[in-house]
């Protein structure tokens, strides 16, 4: 038990600080993180506090799903934008396109090894899993359609709020899957999950 709880605090920091690298790559997020960056643009309040907010208003709509928040969903929320407002704050933006490429997929990597100890640790999904697991619980929809859907939605509300959106966009929706297929067989407490099982686990690691 001792071990599974480091692992979930050391997976859901290193999340967090692995989400800030990315934002100071500057070429592009994930749909959640450009929707947090965009109103943290338009509020003034910082993007790790804007996704700690967002993780919990997130929580809220689980009550009409009659999904229940586990200690790693509480956990997610307190640590993950908590992490990336630290690290934010002593790492600086980088310039010129080689340079954020590799710092983007450096980040990346971060994200995807964070994503096996968080949910190798088996405390529970985090707000936004278990809100495309509760939709498709609640009224039957396909986890993809569900997943697509939302994710739809929160990437174009944040670009429309001034979020970025690029290359790094793309290949985090097409790399972050086959990298936690990878990570967590390693990393979960449970061992052997792998294949769409891993990639299910991973449809929105926050």
């Amino acid at each position: 038990m001792t071990l599974r709880i480091l692992r979930l605090l050391v997976g859901l920091i290193a999340f967090g600080a692995g989400c800030a690298v990315m934002v100071r790559a500057g070429i592009g997020l994930d749909p959640w993180t450009v929707f947090a960056q965009g109103i943290a643009l338009q509020t003034g309040i910082g993007i790790g506090w804007v996704t700690n907010i967002l993780g919990f208003l997130v929580l809220l709509v689980w009550i009409p799903l009659r999904q229940r928040p586990g200690v790693g969903t509480v956990a997610n929320i307190l640590l993950v934008g908590t992490s990336m407002q630290a690290t934010l704050a002593v790492v600086p933006a980088v310039e010129g396109f080689a340079l954020q490429l590799l710092t983007f997929i450096g980040g990346m990597l971060v994200v995807a090894v964070a994503s096996g100890l968080y949910i190798g640790a088996d405390f529970g999904p985090g707000p936004r899993d278990g809100l495309m697991t509760g939709i498709h619980a609640r009224f039957g929809t396909p986890i993809w359609a569900a997943r697509f859907g939302v994710e739809a939605t929160v990437l174009l509300a944040g670009w429309l709020l001034g979020g970025t959106v690029g290359i790094g966009t793309v290949l985090f929706a097409v790399g972050i899957g086959p990298l936690v297929d990878r990570t967590l067989p390693l990393l979960d407490h449970r061992r052997g999950l792998r294949g769409r099982a891993a990639i299910a686990a991973v449809v929105n690691a926050r």
